[in-house]
C-alpha cells in the first residue's frame, strides 16, 4: 500500500475547509424563484440537468421535474450522452463533470461550481500515481471512477462500485495482478471477495471512512429488526456488520426488494431523498459516525457535494460559467478504459438477459 503524503493530507484538509465555508443556505421563497429561473434557463439553453444521489434534495427534485437524471456518476454521464440536449449540467463533484465531458466531447458541460472535488481524486495526483504504476509494469491498472481524467487516461480499466467486483474477478480469472486506486476500503473489499493479487493505493472517502461499526451495533440494539446497508467505501469493520454491501444504486434496489421495514444506511445521507421517495412506508436511519466531537468533519454528508446549490446552478446556466474542459488527446486516452468498462457492463447485461 502506498503512503498518503503529509502534503496530500493538507490538500484534502484545505479543500474540506473551503467546502464547509461555502455550504448553501435555504430560504423557501428565494428557492422557488431560483427553481423557476433554472427551469426557464434549461429550456432556453437546450440543457439537461444531471444530479448525483448525494446532492441537495432540491437539486435532485429539480432534475426529475425537468426531465433530467438523478443517479450515480456513470449513469449521469451515459444519460447526458444519450440525451439530445447540447448542454449537460452536472450537479456533483468535478470528476463527474470530467467523465461527462470525456463521454460527450461534442457537448458543452457545465457545473454549478468547479470547487467541488473529492478526497479520492485529490489524494491521487497523476504524477505520483503514474510513477507508482511505472514501478509495477507487470500489473493491470484499475482505477475507480472517483479520479481525474489524467488518472483515468493512465489506467487500463475504469470501474464504478457497482461493477468493480465483476471486473476484478474477470482479471483474476485471467491470472492478472492488479494495481487498484484510489479507495483502499473498496479495494480491500474487492480483494477479499475475489482473492485477486491487488496492490492498493492509500486513499479514502472522508464521508464513508467516518462510519463506525460500534455505532451501528449500538443502533441495532434500539432497532434489532433493521437491515444494515453499506457502501463498500466504508471501513472493513462496518462492512463486517452489514447485511448488504453495494453501490448507491444497488443500495436503493436492495432496500426496495427487501421485505424489511427498517434500514440503517452507511453512505452519504443525500441518498435518503430517493430512498424515502421510492419507499415512503419504510424507515431509514443514517449509520452513526464519529460525531462532531471527534474527527468527523463530514458527518455522512459530502461537503463538496453540498457546494452545489440553486444559486450557483442558476448562475452557471445564465452566464455559461464553470464549463468543464478536457484536453482532447487526454480525453481520447481516458475514453479507452471507460469504454472497456462500458463494453464489459453491456456484455454482463446481455448475459443476464440471455439467461432470463
Amino acid at each position: 500500500m502506498t503512503e498518503f503524503s503529509a502534503a496530500e493530507h493538507q490538500l484534502v484538509r484545505d479543500h474540506l475547509l473551503y467546502a464547509e465555508s461555502h455550504k448553501p443556505h435555504h430560504d423557501p421563497a428565494r428557492d422557488k424563484v431560483l427553481r423557476d429561473k433554472i427551469k426557464q434557463l434549461l429550456k432556453q439553453h437546450n440543457a439537461v440537468l444531471l444530479a448525483h444521489y448525494y446532492t441537495d434534495p432540491l437539486l435532485q427534485q429539480l432534475a426529475e421535474e425537468t426531465g433530467g437524471c438523478v443517479s450515480d456518476s456513470l449513469e449521469m454521464a451515459r444519460f447526458g450522452h444519450e440525451h439530445p440536449a447540447q448542454t449537460v449540467v452536472v450537479a456533483g463533484v468535478r470528476f463527474m463533470g470530467e467523465t461527462a465531458k470525456i463521454l460527450n466531447p461534442e457537448k458543452r458541460v457545465l457545473m454549478p461550481t468547479l470547487e467541488a472535488t473529492c478526497s479520492l481524486d485529490v489524494g491521487c495526483p497523476i504524477d505520483r500515481f503514474s510513477a507508482f504504476c511505472d514501478a509495477h509494469p507487470d500489473r493491470v491498472v484499475v482505477v475507480y471512477a472517483n479520479t481525474s481524467a489524467a488518472v483515468k487516461a493512465r489506467a487500463d480499466w475504469v470501474v464504478t462500485s457497482s461493477i468493480a467486483l465483476k471486473v476484478v474477478e474477470h482479471l483474476h480469472d485471467q491470472g492478472k495482478k492488479i494495481i487498484w486506486a484510489p479507495d483502499q476500503h473498496l479495494g480491500n473489499y474487492v480483494q477479499r471477495e475475489t482473492g485477486a493479487d491487488v496492490l492498493l493505493w492509500d486513499g479514502a472517502c472522508i464521508v464513508h471512512e467516518e462510519f463506525k461499526a460500534k455505532g451501528i451495533l449500538d443502533l441495532k440494539q434500539v432497532y434489532p429488526d433493521a437491515v444494515v446497508l453499506a457502501h463498500p467505501e466504508s471501513p472493513r469493520a462496518v462492512l463486517d456488520v452489514a447485511d448488504y454491501i453495494g453501490s448507491t444504486t444497488q443500495i436503493i434496489n436492495a432496500a426496495r426488494e427487501s421485505s424489511a421495514k427498517r434500514f440503517i444506511v452507511a453512505t452519504d445521507q443525500g441518498i435518503f431523498y430517493k430512498l424515502q421517495q421510492q419507499m415512503p412506508n419504510k424507515e431509514f436511519f443514517i449509520a452513526p459516525t464519529a460525531g462532531s466531537g471527534a474527527t468527523c468533519r463530514s458527518c455522512a454528508n459530502c461537503p463538496w457535494m453540498a457546494m452545489n446549490a440553486l444559486d450557483n446552478l442558476a448562475d452557471s446556466l445564465e452566464h455559461g460559467t464553470n464549463e468543464i474542459f478536457v484536453d482532447p488527446e487526454l480525453g481520447k486516452r481516458a475514453m479507452i478504459p471507460l469504454q472497456r468498462m462500458l463494453d464489459f457492463a453491456r456484455q454482463l447485461r446481455e448475459k443476464v438477459s440471455g439467461n432470463a
